[in-house]
């Protein structure tokens, strides 16, 4: 076979390629081609989406923008020039320094293309996955766009860190706001930017983008105008059958919550049956997703006899419900529903979140006016009970915003799921927007099949009058930590007065209850009390089962008012704090009796009101 007359240029090309360290690039005349496919393919779609656009959702875009932003960042962003121009030497430092690593990131970017090995000159922080692709290393031309980004991104985090003459609030406030607009602007956002796009938009000629068309203009149109981006198939879980398959049963119900009790799984149980409280922002099934995973089942397997709250998810007809209704027809109806079936006087309890903050207010409740309590032991998941230090939550909770919830509940009744679900999305803007933004509009692709993220759009919605008062009195005015602060039933209540022996576990990294936050109601209760500290985040370090020997937990036995100074004295422990809590709750969970046998009740776990969805 005759040699190509191609060969040696081709071999002297493919090692000059080598010699640039620039194998990583994609064929500049494929991605052309694909390109050009794309958009003569993608003609029709941008004319169907303009015309849908027209026709039904202009109305509620101008409606939509003529609301004003989430919170106020004009004023701060002004004190931060002004700051900047009272202080420019110290700005100018930081530029310089800025200046200084671009300069090193330009050699190290020369040396890489000559095949030299070179330290980055910065790093994405750790669990960053948006530039886990090879060529966002391997090749220069992307590793030096990776590494500019992310010096812009330290400087801005640096400018806003080491302004003075600022209110932490105001610091916070630009903080969230420069993330949003970095996370927003990422290389890895945009077609030609980001690796993995262009080599899939070369492999399908294209078809990636004009899939993600069709994506996005499917998401457009079932947000009725605003983008909801679909983050997990509606249809790959069925409640009952993939994910919530604990046996159980609904034994009671009423207007906002079915009793699910649940099957015993050894030869006797603890005397005190079990309750759990789940927050109502969610479905309680984050506790029940699958087998391997499920912490109800694993409480049962330790021989507790477990109940769960299934908060229904309330519509108009719900709208005056109020927290102190949560609290009647929640907790303490279930307490005496429980004592009912299983003659039981005592109980211990477990608070999920928005559930422990309800926890804490029964407790309070129930030590205020006097009441018998029956909770021998509290556990408390990730629980707000002091809003003082709330995390990026709090900057939604201003007056401006909650006068403008306010107007929204007032028209509807309820503050609609999609709401709150958008606002934990721009709280993990990266995790739960970008991330989907490449995967289903980029790279053409559906979301994949993840119980997580299913149970993370099963959000619920929020009666007014309830939700209302929680917001004033708890994120905004923070009440609960002041002694008569707030009202329930006509009881001033005060969560100093809880004696109850209480279990408070807390997660590193949650952006949703921060743990030094958390930790402060370890200052507030009376009672004997243990902090644990979990690795992960809000969900992740609470759905943490003993079989995945996953990240790590500190303890410690005392609980100083620093929570650094905590922390400092805590002792690491590697894989899941379950076991741990078990050893803590087994001292008041009773002595062994024969298992609670499950009776026919009103229906099948997990139940009706589960399987309502919100807006």
């Amino acid at each position: 076979m005759p040699r190509s007359k191609k060969t040696v240029a081709d071999n002297d090309n493919d090692k000059d390629k080598k010699n640039l360290n620039l194998e990583h690039m994609p064929d500049p005349l494929a991605l052309s081609q694909a390109l050009m496919n794309a958009y003569q393919k993608s003609q029709p779609l941008f004319a169907e989406m303009i015309e849908n656009y027209n026709k039904e959702f202009a109305k509620k875009q101008s409606e939509a923008a003529a609301n004003p932003l989430p919170f106020n960042m004009v004023e701060p962003a002004f004190d931060l020039l002004g700051t900047m121009a009272s202080h420019p030497m110290k700005y100018w430092a930081m530029q310089m320094e800025h200046a200084q690593k671009q300069a090193d990131l330009w050699q190290s970017t020369i040396k890489k293309m000559a095949g030299e090995d070179v330290p980055p000159v910065i790093e994405p922080p750790k669990g960053d996955r948006r530039f886990r692709a090879a060529e966002w290393e391997e090749s220069p031309f992307f590793d030096f766009i990776k590494q500019y980004y992310l010096l812009a991104c330290d400087l801005v985090n640096k400018t806003i860190e080491n302004t003075t003459g600022l209110s932490e609030k105001k610091k916070d406030t630009l903080a969230f706001t420069a993330r949003l607009i970095m996370d927003a602007l990422s290389p890895s956002n945009f077609v030609f930017t980001n690796p993995e796009v262009l080599h899939e938009t070369i492999k399908t000629g294209g078809a990636n983008l004009v899939k993600g068309l069709e994506n996005f203009n499917r998401d457009l149109e079932r947000g009725q105008g605003e983008l909801d981006i679909k983050m997990s198939d509606p249809n790959a879980f069925t409640l009952g059958k993939d994910i919530a398959t604990t046996e159980g049963q609904v034994v009671y119900e009423n207007d906002l919550m079915q009793l699910i009790q649940y099957a015993p799984k050894t030869q006797s149980v603890f005397e005190r049956p079990l309750l759990i409280t789940p927050p109502w922002i969610n479905k309680y099934y984050i506790l029940d997703l699958r087998p391997e995973n499920s912490y109800i089942k694993w409480a049962l397997e330790q021989g507790h006899t477990v109940f769960c709250i299934s908060w229904v998810n309330p519509d108009t007809k719900l709208a005056k419900k109020t927290f102190e209704d949560y609290m009647r027809e929640g907790p303490l109806t279930a307490l005496e529903q429980i004592e009912k079936i299983t003659g039981e006087k005592e109980c211990n309890a477990v608070g999920y979140c928005l559930g422990g903050t309800l926890l804490a207010t029964t407790l309070a409740y129930l030590e205020c006016s006097k009441k018998r309590n029956p909770i021998t032991s509290a556990t408390f998941l990730t629980t707000l009970v002091d809003f003082e230090h709330a995390g990026d939550m709090k900057l939604f909770m201003g007056d401006q915003q909650i006068d403008q919830l306010d107007e929204l509940m007032r028209k509807s009744g309820v503050l609609p799921a999609s709401n709150m679900r958008k606002t934990f999305s721009l709280l993990r803007a990266n995790d739960l927007i970008w991330s989907f933004v490449v995967n289903n509009y980029l790279m053409g692709k559906e979301p994949f099949p993840f119980d997580l993220l299913y149970w993370n759009d099963d959000s619920t919605n929020m009666p007014a009058s309830m939700h209302s008062f929680y917001l004033k009195n708890m994120y905004r005015d923070n009440l609960l930590t002041q002694p008569g602060g707030i009202e329930i039933g006509g009881v001033k209540i005060d969560i100093r007065k809880i004696k109850t022996p209480c279990y408070f576990l807390s997660t590193k990294d949650d952006h949703i209850a921060p743990w030094k936050a958390t930790y402060q109601t370890t200052q507030l209760v009376s009672g004997p009390k243990v902090f644990t500290l979990a690795a992960s985040g809000h969900i992740a370090g609470v759905i943490n089962p003993p079989v995945q020997d996953k990240y790590c937990f500190w303890s410690a036995q005392n609980a100083p008012a620093n929570p650094d100074k905590w922390l400092e004295n805590a002792e690491e422990q590697n894989g899941s704090w379950w076991p741990h809590w078990q050893s803590w709750i087994e001292t008041y969970a009773g002595d062994k009796t024969s298992p609670r046998m499950l009776k026919k009740g009103l229906e099948a776990a997990p139940g009706r009101y589960v399987r309502m969805r919100g807006d």
